[in-house]
């Protein structure tokens, strides 16, 4: 069966439209089932340029047939079919070099691409590709950029040339608004799997290519119907077929809706494949759904594919989908309650559901989202603090989870001496020449739970003379002032004086009086 290699055949267009509708959902979340579709999708892409590989072998086979029969007419067409053949071969082994080393970079030495280890691994492919000492992503732009021109000049058909421009395209790529590189966009953050993929999507667009160059030069002969009769006597298909299943999510929400694409790889969409799901006939193999009850549900069904002798071929296939209660998981990650006036960091998840179909409000105080982490700040002390939480389940906003904390003043710090990474907390002795070089006075709440640093303010040191009577000195803010530190220089062994007064400011913006602190010199 011979294509006409002037178009793009039904066959590229489906392999061009699963890469695509794979990308978009690889944005959307690197589950298990998105890699699973990437590999057979690979798995097709390869088997079909293969196919393409015969078709084009026929071309160039019958074009050689045809020079060795008339050189005058064929032998010069023949020659440059030599020359897009070995031009179209180094850049096809050059990207199967590409993907032995991504492999090997993910999963070692003995990786290999026909059985990858670390499909998920998502930063091998940038390692390899976007390296600044090596800058292979920017090489292999160059050659297919290199290989797209000398096409364009050998093709002078402005069809065939537009189809090569088009399908060889290494513009830059709008990201979130900002401009990527053709090799950042293709490499930079993608699965292993992802990457091979394209590359061997990459090597299909290059034996497209090579086709319309092929069928280009046979149109060139003037002797182009008897060389098709000769291409036509020419058989390639595709004997190994598969069905498999690429669903939106494995984790469907209850009242939410499972959907599913259930598609047979590399088949002709021309052919019309047929699929069954539990004796129903499915519409474009769409399987889709409410999920009303909760627990996890298996189905299975078969494909009929129209072969091309007038029979079919049927395709078994099987999957399973879990339906969930809404639920959402609230914690505070510092404690069990919320302190006013300060960043509380709050985990919040759905499972099941990425993280950009997630929104979560409060009452009494603010909530904001940095990344995965949300930080709250509630206001008042001793109301509760309530955080709503809502999923987007197929375009609504959908409430999950409603938790209440209780809103709490920061508790009192500790006041200590610090000297070096030690902290002293008073009772017990300390060695004078410690206590000599200490700054002055520190406060923190460090418990396990919190830690928390607070501003010292002021405090005041009370040394006793022989008489007994008590000698009080003002600090230098959170420093101990000059005086200070004589009175401190004059204490013999076993003395003792105390820090009182002690006044801190925490993040909450609360100044507050704290207990004093016995310092006893040894």
């Amino acid at each position: 069966m011979a294509e006409n290699a002037t178009r793009l055949s039904p066959r590229q267009k489906m392999i061009n439209l699963m890469y695509i509708v794979l990308t978009a959902m690889l944005a959307l979340n690197v589950s298990s089932d998105v890699l699973d579709a990437f590999s057979q999708v690979e798995e097709g892409i390869n088997r079909s340029n293969k196919y393409v590989e015969q078709r084009n072998f026929a071309i160039f086979k019958a074009l050689k047939d045809y020079a060795e029969e008339d050189p005058e007419r064929g032998a010069k067409w023949y020659e440059k079919a030599e020359e897009v053949r070995k031009a179209s071969s180094e850049l096809y082994q050059y990207i199967d070099s590409i993907k032995h080393l991504i492999v090997v970079q993910a999963d070692g030495p003995d990786g290999d691409v026909t059985n990858i280890q670390g499909r998920d691994n998502l930063e091998a492919a940038a390692a390899v590709m976007l390296s600044p000492t090596t800058n292979r992503g920017e090489l292999l732009r160059k050659k297919v950029e290199a290989y797209r021109a000398y096409m364009s000049k050998t093709v002078t058909d402005s069809v065939k040339r537009t189809n090569i421009v088009n399908v060889l395209s290494t513009d830059p790529v709008m990201r979130n608004g900002v401009s990527q590189s053709w090799e950042v966009s293709k490499f930079d953050h993608q699965p292993v799997i992802a990457s091979i993929t394209m590359l061997a999507k990459l090597q299909n667009d290059i034996k497209y290519a090579e086709g319309e160059a092929l069928a280009y030069l046979v149109a060139c002969t003037n002797n182009q119907v008897e060389i098709n009769e000769r291409i036509s006597n020419s058989t390639f298909e595709i004997n190994e077929v598969s069905a498999f299943v690429v669903p939106e999510s494995r984790i469907v929400m209850k009242g939410g809706k499972y959907s599913a694409k259930i598609v047979a790889a590399t088949i002709d969409p021309t052919l019309n494949p047929i699929v069954y799901v539990g004796g129903r006939q499915l519409k474009d193999g769409i399987y889709e759904f409410s999920c009303n009850s909760t627990g996890v549900f298996d189905y299975s069904g078969y494909i009929n594919v129209p072969r091309t002798d007038g029979g079919t071929e049927r395709l078994e296939f099987k999957s399973s989908y879990t339906v969930i209660e809404p639920a959402a998981t609230v914690s505070a990650t510092m404690m069990n309650v919320l302190y006013a006036g300060i960043d509380n960091p709050i985990s919040i998840s759905v499972p099941g559901m990425p993280m950009s179909q997630i929104n979560a409000t409060m009452t009494n105080g603010s909530l904001t989202r940095n990344g995965d982490i949300w930080i709250a700040k509630p206001t008042t002390v001793g109301s509760e603090a309530v955080i709503t939480v809502t999923a987007t389940v197929n375009g609504n906003s959908q409430t999950v989870n409603t938790t209440s904390f209780r809103v709490r003043k920061l508790p009192d710090p500790t006041p200590y001496i610090a000297f070096g990474h030690d902290k002293y907390l008073g009772g017990k002795p300390l060695a004078k020449g410690s206590l000599l070089k200490a700054p002055g006075v520190g406060a923190a709440i460090d418990d396990g739970l919190l830690d928390i640093q607070f501003t010292v303010l002021s405090f005041e040191t009370v040394f006793f003379d022989q008489m007994g009577n008590a000698m009080p000195e003002i600090s230098n803010g959170s420093n101990f002032s000059e005086r200070q530190k004589a009175q401190m220089k004059s204490l013999s062994r076993g003395k003792r004086f105390y820090i009182s007064r002690i006044k801190a400011k925490g993040p909450d913006g609360i100044t507050r009086d704290l207990s004093p602190i016995e310092v006893i010199v040894n």
